[in-house]
């Protein structure tokens, strides 16, 4: 069972801000990250220091919107790694900055991102650029 579209208006609401204030500048891809973390989506939002807003708690997935002193930002946990990939590569349409561990992605703005790779570990993927696409 795939529940891509509320997932992807989830995900989409919130990096949207990000898409409409413009691309950070992303040039901390060589900063030292710690060890990826792993864990329930409880334990990950309590090491960012956010109480999740859970959104979707389904066998597949798990999405909370999380607010921490870093920003706004989607949480969510996967069941598989296929499942993880197959909802990254199609919400990454949407623009936005995404951090990625194992069976589990945070999606927000460049800063945030950035300030969560600190904590958590993980591998930024940054998704489609649709300045160019402007009227």
């Amino acid at each position: 069972m795939r529940v891509t579209r509320p997932m992807l208006a989830v995900a989409g609401a919130a990096v949207a801000t990000a898409v409409l204030a413009g691309c950070g500048s992303g040039g901390d891809a060589a900063a030292k990250a710690p060890p990826t973390a792993t864990g329930s989506l409880e334990s990950l939002a309590a090491q960012v220091k956010c109480k999740p807003d859970i959104q979707t708690d389904a066998d597949t997935i798990r999405q909370a919107i999380c607010t921490n002193p870093a920003g706004k930002f989607v949480l969510a946990t996967f069941s598989t790694d296929r499942g993880q990939r197959e909802w990254i590569n199609e919400a990454k349409d949407y623009g936005g900055f995404y951090l990625v561990g194992r069976k589990w992605v945070a999606v927000g703005d460049d800063g945030v991102v950035t300030a969560l790779r600190g904590t958590l570990g993980g591998d930024v993927e940054i998704g489609a650029d649709h300045h160019a696409h402007t009227g």
